[in-house]
């Protein structure tokens, strides 16, 4: 029997659908889970109905157990041989406010600033700090174990956990899986299953590359068209103009969304160009409305999960419990991963945190060779990679100075915002930012 750790268990719904999946696998059935979180309410409700979905669709064979607070944390880990990610260091409130509303006082909009932007450089340096915390309880008491992260900034965090410690981590993101079908069934594009894809590049800016059906049919000429058709006559129901313009201008569709992108470069959101907004539909403020939502919706979703006795569940394409099971029984499976670039990207640099197709069996998680990226999808990765690259080296030299770099040359930060206007508003946030970062110099 083997044991399954995950931190940020009051995320219930995901700890639902891993956990759920880890369970309804024969090779994880037996596992040992155990739940932690810092917020007992939240772990309470997790708890509750994965011991529910144990008992309705699994036989209790698994082993619940739950751990509250940073005390218990070794306990948490202790023996693991999988530790899932899913924190969310500071919540919606007050960081992820913070993230917005100050930038907002320097004319800065974001859409969801998670990933890059200066949203996404101060959700890392909040989040590193945790993630090296954990990182030495694991090598104490389950050295051996994989951590499977899944918490964004993606490349950030893994990047760091891959490159400052010694634990054996894969980042994961659903929009590898859900680039591909959406984007053909969206475009109304007719294909036969299974199609075949290659995918590569950095999470939420990986480049669909090739696209082929079962036949062997060349699917791409047929998405361009009809992309740059939607781009064109702009359906009501298109919200995915952003990504649509990446085909038309560099020539490939990327894996994340449209609201996504529209920040990770300097070409949709100017406020000398406040068209471009309508045009491409850029839903600004859009995380924090999400978040608002989802706080309400969880008063009504909360009956269906926790207090739902008779719970079931049905295995999900989620990569976790996937990855474990290849792990556990030496059966290959592929995924899209993010790991250090060891050569598997050549005109990307080698210490990056790159997205490429992976192998995993029981021997861990192995990148596949990729080659070069067309140049224009690789210089559109770098103006990230160096954000990312920079926001690592502040979390790791605690230097003011690189925190600044860092947000200089954000693309869609430096594309609005003077040198002096980015310093004072990366000083505003470190000041707003006081308990949850260590001190910088």
């Amino acid at each position: 029997m083997g044991k399954i750790t995950f931190m940020g268990a009051g995320s219930t719904v995901f700890a639902r659908n891993v956990l759920g999946d880890a369970m309804l696998t024969p090779a994880l059935r037996d596992f040992e889970i155990a739940l932690y979180d810092i917020d007992g309410e939240r772990l309470e409700d997790s708890y509750s109905m994965v011991t529910s979905i144990n008992r309705n669709s699994n036989e209790n064979r698994a082993k619940i157990s739950k751990y509250l607070g940073v005390e218990n944390r070794r306990d948490a880990l202790r023996g693991a041989d999988f530790v899932i990610n899913a924190i969310q260091v500071g919540g919606y409130e007050p960081c992820t406010v913070t993230d917005f509303e100050i930038p907002k006082k320097y004319g800065l909009r974001q859409t969801i600033a998670d990933t890059l932007g200066i949203g996404g450089i101060f959700r890392a340096l909040r989040t590193i700090p945790v993630l090296q915390d954990f990182a030495n309880d694991m090598e104490a008491v389950c050295p051996d174990a994989w951590f499977l992260n899944y918490t964004n900034p993606m490349a950030m965090l893994s990047g760091f956990m891959q490159r400052y410690t010694g634990i054996k981590t894969v980042g994961l993101c659903h929009s590898v899986q859900n680039c591909s079908r959406p984007l053909l069934n969206k475009l109304k594009v007719e294909y036969h299953e299974p199609i075949c894809e290659m995918i590569a590049g950095i999470n939420h800016m990986g480049w669909l590359l090739e696209l082929r059906d079962a036949d062997g049919t060349d699917l791409y000429p047929e998405v361009r068209k009809r992309a740059i058709e939607a781009l064109e006559s702009r359906p009501e129901d298109c919200y995915d103009l952003v990504r649509y313009e990446y085909i038309r201008r560099l020539g490939y569709y990327c894996t994340e969304s449209s609201e996504h992108n529209a920040e990770y470069n300097n070409l949709f959101i100017k406020s000398r160009y406040p068209e471009l907004i309508e045009r491409y539909r850029v839903p600004l403020d859009e995380y924090p409305r999400r978040c608002v939502n989802q706080i309400e919706g969880w008063k009504t979703d909360r009956d269906l999960y926790v207090s739902n006795e008779k719970i079931t569940h049905s295995r999900t394409h989620e990569y976790a419990s996937y990855i474990m099971e290849a792990m556990v029984t030496d059966i290959p499976y592929k995924i899209g991963g993010n790991v250090i670039n060891h050569g598997f990207i050549e005109n990307l640099p080698s210490d990056a945190c790159v997205e490429v197709p992976c192998l995993v069996n029981r021997a861990g998680v192995r990148g596949c060779y990729v080659g070069k990226l067309p140049t224009q999808l690789a210089a559109m990765n770098m103006t990230n990679i160096n954000v990312q690259l920079l926001t690592i080296e502040a979390a790791v030299t605690h230097k003011k100075d690189t925190i600044y770099q860092a947000a200089m040359l954000d693309p869609h930060t430096s594309s609005e915002l003077s040198i002096d206007d980015i310093v004072s508003m990366c000083d505003d946030l470190i000041e707003a930012h006081a308990g949850w970062l260590p001190e910088y110099h």
